[in-house]
């Protein structure tokens, strides 16, 4: 056999993969993969089930059930004021990385340019690279991670195809203004540029404050492609389900790689979700749950050596370790999962030349006891 030649030479196994393992070979608490320890809904699991009974065990249509799409863009229109038609600006996901990928891969050309801004999900780089497309990055500036658009208005040129945007945004925890879209709304009007925004914890907003969704603004919405996640939205990451919403035009395209991707998705669980969906408080309750979780667990570690901001949306908390110790943030996340028990994601690995900041992200979507056990070991370093 001839050498293989790679399309991802410089890829290696995600940093998610690699602490999780670390946690699990050193019986460390698992802060660092983003999912919840604890159960969903029950009524959930039963509506999987009653799907399977009443025979939801074959293909599901290729777009997504009828009955889930319409209660996705009665939810979208009612939150955003939009208009999306289920029949046409609906598809149905397994899962928000796959519509990413799937929006990508029908729409990026060799020599096309992608905005993206760092740190950034780790899927959105390699998936660009396989289809020939150039990544532009542009470093959101830490501990507040704002946007420099000066910086990005010098980024567009005629090659530039798509922008990705994502909030709240994993990893900082940090979300987009009101202004922020505004600005981007501006620098894309009159372009063809795409708009992918990434909005899987687009429930998970804290302090009252209201989540920006590209749907909100028309120049964007004309363009944009947004992604959503029920496994985040309703603690089922291993199901992998999710969703996308965009124009008509838009999504023809996207359909056209979809249904050889995956054609559909897991149909028992989507009868339960359209069902689910029917109870607006499964969703919009969500932010008073997960910032109890907050601020539990800030409440624990306030007199631990780590600094913080509260996070203003996710299920991710920042924690700046630049008191304790002068290590790289990779080496500090090792050492603690290994000496103290307690694994998380060391940030500079999303960032544009692995800029360190010395902060490391922790996961608080977890049970009361998880928390106040990872916090006693957070105090004592």
């Amino acid at each position: 056999m001839r050498q293989i030649q790679s399309k991802l030479p410089e890829v290696g196994t995600t940093i998610f993969t690699v602490m999780s393992k670390l946690a699990s070979q050193f019986d460390a608490i698992n802060l660092s993969q983003g999912f919840p320890n604890f159960e969903a809904n029950p009524r959930l699991i039963d509506l999987v089930t009653q799907g399977m009974k009443k025979g939801y065990n074959q293909y599901a249509p290729m777009p997504g059930l009828l009955s889930l799409r319409e209660v996705i863009a009665e939810k979208t229109n009612s939150l955003y004021g939009s208009t999306y038609h289920p029949d046409t600006e609906v598809t149905v996901t397994s899962g928000a990385t796959q519509a990413i990928f799937t929006i990508i891969s029908a729409f990026i050309h060799p020599g096309d340019e992608v905005i993206i801004f760092k740190p950034a999900y780790d899927s959105y780089e390699p998936s660009i690279e396989l289809f020939g497309g150039t990544i532009v990055p542009v470093q959101l500036s830490a501990p507040e991670f704002t946007v420099n658009w000066k910086e990005v208005a010098s980024k567009i040129t005629s090659r530039t195809k798509m922008v990705i945007i994502n909030s709240p945004h994993n990893p900082s925890g940090s979300i987009w203004s009101k202004d922020d879209m505004l600005q981007l709304e501006k620098l894309l009007k009159n372009t063809n540029i795409i708009l992918l925004s990434d909005e899987v914890y687009e429930h998970i907003i804290f302090d009252g404050q209201q989540h920006q969704s590209a749907a909100l603004f028309p120049g964007l919405a004309e363009r944009a492609f947004i992604t959503a996640s029920f496994g985040k939205t309703f603690h089922t990451t291993g199901w992998k389900m999710g969703y996308c919403i965009a124009s008509k035009a838009l999504m023809e395209e996207f359909r056209k790689v979809h249904q050889f991707n995956v054609f559909c998705s897991n149909h028992p669980m989507q009868y339960a979700l359209a069902e689910y969906l029917k109870t607006p408080a499964h969703y919009l309750s969500l932010p008073d749950f997960y910032q109890e979780k907050r601020d539990l667990f800030l409440s624990l570690i306030k007199e631990s050596r780590f600094n913080f901001a509260p996070a203003s949306g996710t299920y991710f908390q920042l924690l700046d370790y630049s008191t304790i110790t002068d290590e790289g943030d990779v080496a500090f996340a090792e050492r603690l999962t290994k000496d103290y028990k307690i694994a998380s994601i060391p940030v500079s690995v999303f960032n544009l030349n692995q800029q360190d900041d010395n902060v490391l992200r922790f996961c608080f979507a977890k049970t009361e006891d998880t928390l106040k056990r990872a916090a006693e070991i957070l105090c004592q370093i």
